[in-house]
């Protein structure tokens, strides 16, 4: 089995910093490639910074396409919401931005946003990892693991809000390159599972581990 690159820095900042990069060279070799940039982003607290930080390492973002890799049931102005999230981090000026409607609930936002990805592939994505070792909106022994097509809804997260939209665990797979931050001691036990044998008990331990990225602090990484 592929292992992922592990790239480890001194702290969140640092870290940060790092994703920031990977994924600004990611998103310029892909409009070089193909005139396009597909980049798929999450939620959660770790990657606020680096979102500011992309920002600007990017030279023009017209021509990128921002997606969303989950999204909690919620309007787009609701402070959970993921898409509040990157409006409020990322300064991507001409960056179309394709948000999960999840104001429409779990089946019709999921259903919608499936239509609108259609079948095109998808160049980057940043994944976060939870303490229990959930990224996207994939959680431990959860029925959506499992789940058909490109985008699942998801009832009964256990962890609120309860009703969510995610990317399949196949979507992630399929996408070019996976960048997976992780910063804090509290993450240690869930990161060393993430990498250690595939389990449903650790949804990002399942990620294709070709073409993956894993951006870690020293205190996640146990150092």
């Amino acid at each position: 089995m592929p292992s992922p690159v592990v790239h480890c820095e001194a702290g969140p900042e640092a870290a940060a910093e790092r994703a920031a990069g990977l994924l600004a060279e990611m998103i310029e070799e892909a409009l070089a490639q193909r005139g396009a940039a597909h980049l798929v982003l999450s939620g959660g607290t770790t990657p606020e910074r680096a979102y500011a930080l992309l920002g600007p390492l990017v030279a023009d973002w017209r021509g990128v396409h921002v997606w969303f890799a989950d999204e909690r049931c919620v309007g787009p102005d609701d402070p959970a919401s993921n898409a509040r999230l990157v409006r409020e981090t990322l300064v991507a000026p001409g960056a179309s931005v394709h948000r999960i409607e999840g104001e429409r609930g779990a089946e019709a936002a999921a259903a919608a946003y499936a239509r609108l990805l259609g079948e095109r592939v998808l160049d980057v994505v940043l994944l976060g990892l939870g303490p229990d070792g959930h990224t996207a909106s994939l959680f431990p022994g959860h029925p959506a693991l499992e789940a058909d097509g490109r985008v699942a809804p998801v009832h009964d997260a256990p962890k609120p809000p309860p009703d969510r939209v995610t990317l399949t665990r196949a979507t992630l797979d399929g996408v070019r390159r996976r960048v997976l931050l992780v910063t804090g001691a509290e993450k240690a036990q869930a990161l060393a599972a993430a990498l250690g044998p595939p389990t449903p008990a650790t949804p990002a331990s399942l990620l294709r581990r070709e073409g993956l990225d894993v951006v870690v602090d020293a205190p996640a990484l146990g150092a």
